[in-house]
């Protein structure tokens, strides 16, 4: 299947709607329909708020967070508008991808 790989930034520790944004994120992609996502954390970064470094206690829930999904092309606009109408302002980046499974 050719979708997209839509990648969603944002860091650690912040917060949207009383929860974790990442969570928030998720709990958003799977009632759309979106088959699955995932949130992973940065051991380091840098962008538009600077460098970020898990070797750093004061930067603590601070290190960026990419949360993935891979999603049918149709559902990715909606998907960004429910972000936006939301009041999130947040980067990310849209990848083609092709999905499959292996031979079993």
């Amino acid at each position: 299947m050719n979708a997209v790989c839509l990648r969603v930034f944002v860091t650690e520790s912040s917060r949207h709607d009383g929860r974790l944004t990442y969570e928030w994120l998720l709990d958003e992609a799977q009632s759309l329909g979106i088959q699955g996502g995932s949130a992973f954390r940065a051991l380091a970064g840098f962008g538009r708020h600077g460098r970020q470094d898990a070797g750093f206690f004061e930067l603590a829930g601070e290190l960026p967070v990419v949360v993935e999904f891979f999603v049918e092309s149709a559902l990715v606009e909606p998907f960004l508008k429910r972000i936006a109408e939301a009041g999130l302002s947040l980067p990310y980046a849209k990848l083609p991808a092709e999905i499959g499974v292996t031979a079993q």
